[in-house]
C-alpha cells in the first residue's frame, strides 16, 4: 500500500490515532499491520528504536503492574517471569523499545488475544496478533526506527 507517514524506509511508524503499524518500504510503500494499544493513562509516543528482539519472550511486568494487580507478583523479575508459550502475554515474539538508550518498558508484541486488535487495552504496548509479530519480527533488525504518533494530527493542514 501507499505510505501514509514520510518515514524513511524501514522505519516502523505505529499510528495511534488509526490503531496501525506500517513498516516503511522503499518507493513510497508501507505494511500496514492492525494493532491494539495502550488504554488511557498508559500511553507513550516519541521516537526509538529496537534495541532488541526475542522469540517467545518471558514476560515480566513492570514493578507499577504488580502494585496495581497484586495477582501478578508470581511473575516477577524476582520469581523469573512468566514462562513463553501461547498464554504468554508478549506473545510469539517480541521488540523492546529504547528511547535514549534507556528502556522505555514498552514493547511491540504478540498478543493470544486476538479480538483485542483496534482497540485501546494494553498497559502502553503495542499488541498484534501473533502471525502479524512473526512476519515484523522477520523483516526488521535490532536498532530499526521507530516512531510512536498519531498521524492525524502531524499532517500539515493543506486547506
Amino acid at each position: 500500500m501507499a505510505d501514509p507517514t514520510g518515514e524513511p524506509p524501514g522505519t516502523i511508524v505505529v499510528d495511534v490515532g488509526s490503531h496501525f503499524l506500517y513498516l516503511v518500504q522503499v518507493k513510497g510503500q508501507a505494511i500496514r499491520y492492525g494493532v491494539a494499544l495502550g488504554r488511557a493513562g498508559f500511553e507513550w509516543s516519541g521516537h526509538g528504536v529496537v534495541q532488541y528482539k526475542r522469540k517467545w519472550p518471558r514476560w515480566i511486568p513492570a514493578d507499577e503492574m504488580i502494585e496495581r494487580e497484586p495477582k501478578l507478583k508470581k511473575y516477577s523479575l524476582e520469581r523469573g517471569g512468566m514462562e513463553p508459550g501461547p498464554d504468554n502475554p508478549l506473545g510469539a515474539r517480541a521488540l523492546y523499545i529504547f528511547q535514549n538508550g534507556e528502556d522505555t518498558l514498552y514493547r511491540v508484541h504478540g498478543s493470544p488475544e486476538w479480538w483485542t486488535i483496534g482497540k485501546h487495552v494494553s498497559s502502553g504496548c503495542v499488541r498484534m496478533i501473533n502471525q502479524d509479530v512473526i512476519d515484523l519480527y522477520n523483516r526488521v533488525a535490532d536498532g530499526t526506527p521507530i516512531l510512536v504518533t498519531d498521524l492525524s494530527n502531524d499532517k500539515p493542514d493543506r486547506s
